[in-house]
């Protein structure tokens, strides 16, 4: 009996159908990636899609698992970005719309369309478009806040700084002995100084009594301390109609009464009357009930405001 010879061994390495197999499915890669690069991108998509390939692949470097998140996923960006541009560029008719048709979910080539590149900015104005909006109400309500912030600590230092200015003209008003004749007040933008109006005129008058000069030369003394701060001179009336020779209402008979103590302190003071306005509120700003007599005395009045250095008045 013939002996029969040995098996032939098979050829070392992989069988030669596994490169041909390798060959078809980066063929079916590129033909996919084509597909992509041709069709319009969703950003949220592109985001899922990137992500997946990122963790499966690892396509994009270390970092950020979906696109959009962190600078780490600018290289495999870029890289689509230059696939789509070369791809683009071979694909284009010469009316800008590609040669190839688009596949549906079923694989039918149905109509053809418009490519469209990807670049990192347009991922990038994707991802910020829905952020922005938030961004910008967080900013206007931290802008808020600290607007608020400011303003209140303002006020705060603005009354500190009159209360200290008003302590130094209650000093002064002490020692010229006109405690009786002057009411002292003050806000955060100035110290104000009351007068009665009876102490300075006769009734339905705006000329300075005799009798009030001397106390209108003490008020003067006292502002030359702080001739270099903006002084207000307001006048003030009842709300009873008045109607004369002279003046045909309230409103005249207060805007002469401020401007007579504002022409005193011009003649009589070394005050700048650069830095003093006077002004005629007639009876719109009450500082008691109109109703009784005593309410229309108090209401009879001119206030002389001396602002502080944090006032915005100027």
């Amino acid at each position: 009996m013939a002996r029969q010879a040995p098996p032939e061994e098979p050829p070392k390495g992989a069988p030669a159908w596994t490169a041909t197999f390798g060959d078809l499915m980066n063929l079916l890669l590129c033909f996919f990636v084509l597909l992509y690069a041709f069709s319009s991108t969703d950003v949220e998509k592109f985001e899922a899609i990137a992500a997946s390939m990122s963790k499966a692949f690892s396509i994009f470097d270390p970092g950020g698992e979906s696109a959009g998140e962190g600078e780490a996923m600018g290289n495999g960006v870029s890289q689509l970005s230059n696939i789509s541009e070369l791809v683009t560029s071979m694909g284009k008719n010469s009316t800008g719309n590609s040669d190839n048709k688009d596949y549906n979910e079923d694989g039918m080539g149905e109509e053809t369309f418009e490519s469209k590149k990807i670049t990192k900015e347009d991922l990038d104005d994707g991802n910020e478009t829905g952020q922005a909006s938030d961004t910008s109400e967080e900013e206007k309500k931290k802008q808020a806040v600290s607007d608020e912030e400011a303003k209140q600590q303002l006020e705060e230092s603005g009354i500190k700084e009159s209360e200290e200015l008003a302590e130094k003209i209650e000093e002064s008003v002490n020692e010229e002995d006109l405690s009786k004749q002057i009411d002292i007040d003050f806000t955060s933008q100035y110290v104000s100084l009351t007068m009665n109006g009876s102490l300075l005129f006769d009734s339905g008058s705006a000329t300075i009594k005799d009798s009030a000069t001397v106390t209108l030369g003490k008020v003067a003394k006292i502002l030359e301390a702080y001739a270099g701060s903006t002084i207000e001179i307001e006048g003030h009336t009842d709300n009873v109609p008045i109607s004369n020779s002279q003046f045909k209402s309230n409103d005249e008979l207060s805007d002469a009464r401020a401007l007579s103590v504002f022409e005193y302190f011009r003649d009589n003071a070394e005050l700048d009357p650069a830095m003093i306005k006077h002004t005629g509120r007639g009876s719109y700003v009450p500082i008691a009930d109109n109703g009784t007599p005593e309410g229309r005395q108090l209401n009879r009045r001119v206030e002389i405001r001396i602002y502080n250095q944090l006032s915005d008045v100027s």
